[in-house]
């Protein structure tokens, strides 16, 4: 598996914006669908941004598209997620995810650690 490190996260008031990095090692990162997932307490992991490996296609739940930007950076080994005009149901664990195409991986089987954002009205 690889190993993800997430960074970034903070508190901030309505509105304001943060960066959330994800740095991937041991593995072919260029190989990686990447994803950022979200849990907020009490509520089930949501789906926020997927970055495929092959074009830099991305995609995004309803809730943050028009918002949030996923990004990579193949020679940095990281992807980020750029979250503009929070809310305060934005309000979470963010968490990295990786799917190795080179595996055959057919879900995510890599996890980071988690980076807490908290939105404030």
């Amino acid at each position: 598996q690889v190993r993800l490190v997430e960074s970034g996260g903070g508190s901030v008031q309505a509105g304001g914006s943060l960066r959330l990095s994800c740095v991937g090692s041991g593995g072919t990162f260029s190989s990686l669908v990447m994803a950022w997932f979200r849990q907020a307490p009490g509520k089930e992991r949501q789906f926020v941004a997927g970055i495929l490996e092959s074009d830099d296609t991305s995609y995004y739940g309803d809730a943050v598209r028009g918002r949030f930007t996923i990004s990579r950076d193949n020679a940095k080994n990281t992807v980020y997620l750029q979250m503009i005009n929070l809310k305060p149901e934005d309000t979470a664990i963010y968490y990295c995810a990786a799917r190795d195409t080179l595996k055959g991986e057919q879900g995510f089987q890599s996890w980071g650690q988690g980076t807490q954002v908290t939105v404030s009205p």
